[in-house]
């Protein structure tokens, strides 16, 4: 899998919300913010299933 690109967009949502919020748009910024927040925790639960299952594989 590749989680680069979760976290690629991750980081795109989190200035997207840094952004939103230094020009006073609360909303976009709050949207924007749990976007980034849903997808770094989605690649960080794959990211830890490749390990395990990766050093399941191994064993």
């Amino acid at each position: 899998m590749n989680f680069g690109n979760l976290l690629h967009w991750a980081v795109i949502f989190l200035v997207v919300a840094v952004v939103a919020a230094l020009l006073g748009f609360g909303g976009v910024a709050g949207t924007a913010m749990e976007g980034a927040r849903l997808l770094f925790w989605v690649a960080l639960v794959l990211f830890l299933l490749s390990l395990v299952f990766g050093f399941l594989r191994r064993g």
